[in-house]
C-alpha cells in the first residue's frame, strides 16, 4: 500500500496500481529505478485497479479498506507525448516533432541556438528555457483558439491571453522586438494539421486573433516599459520593492498587467508589493461599484426600496401604453419616504404601475410628466435600484401633493420613439456584423438614445473602411426593406432551441422576451422597445469606431 497503491485521498475508490517505467539507458543518469533516477526513468503509462473502497485515513497515508467497489474498473492512463519523444529518439517534449519546428523557427527568428542545455549552468540553458517556452506557448495558443477560445480578461480567455504574452515576451528577451506570431503560428500549424486539420482550414480566423492579440500587447510594452524602468530604478536605489502605487500606476495609466510587472521586477532583482497593488484594484471597484449603485439610487439605503419592493413590483405597461393612470405608492426625498412633495422638489416617485421605461439593456430612460389634481412633475429619469421595482427621479414643477394621490402619466413619445429606433438598429448592426465578420463578432453592450447608437462587441482588430461600410449597407439594406419586428415572451429553453442570441453575463429568467426582425434573419432575447417595421429607423450611418481597449488587467 504504501509504493503502489491509489485513491483520491478521501473515502471512496481505491486500488492496487501498476505504472510502467521506460529505461532510457545509462547515457541519461544512474541504474535502479524512478527513486534513483527520474530523467533516466521515465513513467509513460500508468494503471489503476479500482477494486475496492477505502474510508478514513489518519493523515499519515494509513486508511481501512471497506469491501469492494460494486462495479470495478481499470483506470488507464497514457503519457502521449512522452511516449512520442521515446518513439521519435529526442531528448525532450519540445523537441517532438509536433513542437520542434515552432522551436526551431523561434530560434532561426532570434538568431538564437537551441541546445538542449538541461543544465542551469550552461551558459545556452537560459535561451534554451525561452525557446522552449515560445515553442509550447505558441501550440498551445494555436489549439485554444481553434477550438473557440478568445483572448479575455477571464477563465480560459485569460489564460490564452497570458499563453501569447509569455510567448511575445520570451521572444523580446530573445531579441525579437518586432511581432513575431507572423512566422511561429504558421509553423505550428504545418505541424499540427495533419492530426487537426481545423487549424489549417481555420487558419485565417486564428491568425486574425492571434495576430491581433500580439499587436495590443506590443503597444502595452511599448508604452509601459519605460515608465517601469523608472520605477524599477528608483525603487533599487532607495532600497525598496516596487511600490504597490506604481504597479498600479503601470495597470491603469499604460494597462501593463501586474504579471508582467512581477515577471519584468523579478528580472531586475526587485520584489513588488503585490499585497498594495491588490488593495487599490479593490478600491478602484469599490468606486466602480459605487457610482453604479449612486446611478441607480442616488446613493439612499436600498432598504427603503426593498420595503416597497415587498409591498408588490411595480407593472411596466409601456410595451402597450405611453399614457395612464396609477394611485402614487410612494414619494422619496434624498432617500427617505415623505409624506408630500412641493413646486422645486426634487424627488423619486414608486407608482403601482408605470408606462416609464427604466433604463436597462443599454436603453436609455423614458422621460415625460407625471401630473394630477393641482400639480405637474417633470420625469427626468428611470431606474431600478432593486429588481423589480421603478423609481422616477423627478422635479415637481408646479403645484403641491401627498403620497396617496392618484396620477396621470405621459411619456414623451417623440424621444420615446426615437431609442426605439436606435435599439432596433443595435440588433440590425448585431446582424450586419455576424453577416459580415461572423459569429465570432460577439456583442458585449450597448447604449441606444433618441438619435443615438453604440454597438459594444468583441473582434481582435480594428475593422477596415471597406467592412464599416458593408455594414452601413447591409443595415440600411435591412432598414429599406421594411422588415417586421415582432416580439414574443416564451420559456427560455424554446428561445435557445430557436437560436435566439443572448447577451453574455446577462441572468434571463424562465420566461423571456424574444425580438424579431424578419423571423430569423435578427432574433435576439431583449426586453427593451422597439419600433414595429424596420423602415420607422429611416437610415442608418455608421459615424466612427474604436476600441476600448484590450485590458490586460489581472481579473
Amino acid at each position: 500500500m504504501e509504493d503502489n497503491y491509489w485513491s483520491t485521498g478521501q473515502p471512496g475508490p481505491a486500488g492496487p496500481c501498476s505504472e510502467i517505467y521506460y529505461d532510457r539507458g545509462p547515457a541519461y543518469g544512474k541504474d535502479g529505478g524512478p527513486a534513483v533516477d527520474d530523467v533516466r526513468f521515465i513513467e509513460i503509462w500508468n494503471l489503476v485497479f479500482m477494486q475496492f473502497q477505502r474510508g478514513e485515513g489518519n493523515g499519515k497515508g494509513d486508511f481501512e479498506i471497506l469491501g469492494e467497489l460494486p462495479k470495478k474498473n481499470i483506470d488507464t492512463g497514457l503519457g502521449l507525448e512522452r511516449l512520442a519523444l521515446i518513439l521519435q529518439g529526442v531528448e525532450n517534449f519540445y523537441e517532438t516533432d509536433q513542437v520542434r519546428p515552432v522551436l526551431d523557427a523561434a530560434a532561426a527568428l532570434s538568431g538564437k541556438e537551441y541546445t538542449s542545455a538541461e543544465s542551469p549552468e550552461d551558459p545556452h540553458h537560459t535561451d534554451d528555457v525561452r525557446l522552449r517556452v515560445v515553442a509550447d506557448h505558441v501550440r498551445s495558443a494555436l489549439m485554444l483558439i481553434a477550438d473557440g477560445v478568445t483572448p479575455s480578461n477571464e477563465g480560459r480567455g485569460y489564460v490564452l491571453r497570458r499563453l501569447i504574452r509569455r510567448a511575445v515576451r520570451s521572444m523580446r528577451l530573445l531579441g525579437v522586438e518586432k511581432a513575431c506570431l507572423p512566422d511561429l503560428l504558421p509553423a505550428s500549424r504545418d505541424a499540427m494539421m495533419g492530426v487537426y486539420p481545423q487549424v489549417s482550414t481555420d487558419f485565417d480566423r486564428i491568425s486574425r486573433i492571434a495576430y491581433a492579440e500580439e499587436k495590443a500587447f506590443l503597444r502595452t510594452i511599448a508604452s509601459g516599459t519605460a515608465r517601469l524602468e523608472e520605477a524599477v530604478a528608483d525603487s533599487k536605489s532607495a532600497g525598496k520593492p516596487l511600490s504597490g502605487q506604481d504597479a498600479f500606476a503601470l495597470h491603469d495609466t499604460f494597462g501593463f498587467p501586474i504579471d508582467l510587472t512581477l515577471e519584468m521586477a523579478a528580472e531586475a532583482g526587485l520584489a513588488v508589493d503585490e499585497q498594495g497593488f491588490r488593495s487599490l484594484m479593490q478600491e478602484q471597484r469599490q468606486r466602480a461599484r459605487a457610482d453604479a449603485k449612486g446611478k441607480k439610487s442616488g446613493h439612499a439605503d436600498l432598504s427603503v426600496f426593498n420595503e416597497l419592493l415587498a409591498q408588490g413590483p411595480t407593472v411596466f405597461t409601456g410595451y402597450t401604453e405611453l399614457d395612464g393612470e396609477s394611485p402614487l405608492r410612494a414619494i422619496l426625498r434624498d432617500g427617505v419616504r415623505t409624506s408630500s412633495a412641493a413646486a422645486g422638489d426634487a424627488v423619486e416617485l414608486v407608482l403601482a404601475e408605470t408606462p416609464f421605461y427604466a433604463e436597462a439593456g443599454g436603453q436609455a430612460a423614458d422621460t415625460g410628466l407625471i401630473t394630477g389634481d393641482g400639480f405637474v412633475v417633470e420625469v427626468l429619469d428611470v431606474q431600478r435600484p432593486v429588481k423589480g421595482l421603478s423609481v422616477h427621479q423627478a422635479i415637481v414643477r408646479e403645484g403641491e401633493f401627498g403620497a396617496d394621490a392618484l396620477v396621470r402619466t405621459a411619456v414623451d413619445r417623440e424621444r420615446r420613439h426615437a431609442a426605439e429606433q436606435a435599439h432596433t438598429g443595435t440588433h440590425i448592426v448585431h446582424a450586419a456584423l455576424h453577416q459580415i465578420l461572423g459569429s465570432d463578432a460577439l456583442q458585449r453592450g450597448s447604449f441606444n438614445k433618441a438619435g443615438y447608437l453604440r454597438f459594444d462587441f468583441s473582434w481582435a482588430e480594428g475593422l477596415s473602411a471597406a467592412t464599416r461600410s458593408e455594414i452601413e449597407e447591409v443595415s440600411n439594406i435591412a432598414i429599406r426593406n421594411n422588415y417586421s419586428v415582432q416580439t414574443r415572451v416564451m420559456p427560455l429553453d424554446e428561445a435557445k432551441a430557436l437560436g435566439a442570441m443572448a447577451l453574455f453575463g446577462e441572468n434571463y429568467g424562465s420566461e423571456v422576451r424574444v425580438v424579431e426582425i424578419d423571423g430569423a434573419w435578427s432574433r435576439e432575447l431583449c426586453g427593451g422597445t422597439h419600433v414595429t417595421t424596420t423602415s420607422e429607423i429611416g437610415s442608418l450611418t455608421l459615424l466612427g469606431e474604436a476600441s476600448v481597449g484590450a485590458l490586460y488587467a489581472d481579473p
